[in-house]
């Protein structure tokens, strides 16, 4: 079975993707543990950045359409051009924005978030993490509180119908509770 490892040695043998960045786009549904490999390839890449789609502002309501054009704006533009991007990260808890986030033109920049291996994304690597739904459910409302259960329903029905809409043709699959890697 691929290891962690063994995707971090594949990706450092891609094109660059994104300026000087092979990006790898970290995908999946809310909940499947994207923000938790994202950070286990991170540390297998010598610390490659990684860029959460919840440091932006996504509106339950309005799905996972509403986040990418900030995505676009702050990192993958300045990237593109060999540029240090940089943004506000949103704060949740707050509900205003926060300390300023800088992602520099390395080798290696990884982004992670539902959505985020849509066809405008320039990645090298599309990775996508999966767990059943109610573990993602339980690890949601372990995470934003029981209060946002019918933000839940909400946000899952506008990811439903993204990924039906856009199915995400990755490179890799992994399980979000082991962490291992599958190759399709």
């Amino acid at each position: 079975m691929p290891t962690i490892a063994d995707l971090a040695a594949r990706i450092a043998l891609l094109e660059p993707s994104c300026g000087p960045a092979r990006l790898v786009a970290v995908d999946g549904p809310g909940g499947s543990g994207k923000t938790t490999f994202a950070g286990l390839l991170s540390g297998a890449l010598d610390g490659a950045p990684v860029v959460h789609s919840d440091d932006f502002p996504i509106p339950w309501d309005q799905g996972p359409e509403s986040w990418f054009s900030h995505l676009t704006r702050d990192v993958l533009e300045p990237l593109r051009s060999g540029a240090k991007a940089s943004f506000l990260r949103y704060d949740w808890r707050r509900g205003v924005y926060a300390e300023r986030v800088e992602v520099p033109p390395v080798a290696v920049v990884i982004v992670e978030g539902v959505s985020v291996a849509r066809a405008e994304c320039p990645a090298a690597l599309r990775v996508w993490v999966e767990v059943p739904r109610e573990v993602r459910q339980a690890r949601v409302l372990a995470r934003d509180g029981a209060g946002h259960a019918d933000d839940w329903v909400t946000w899952t029905a506008a990811e439903d119908a993204w990924f039906a809409r856009h199915p995400v043709t990755a490179d890799a699959h992994v399980d979000g509770v082991t962490f291992e890697v599958v190759w399709p």
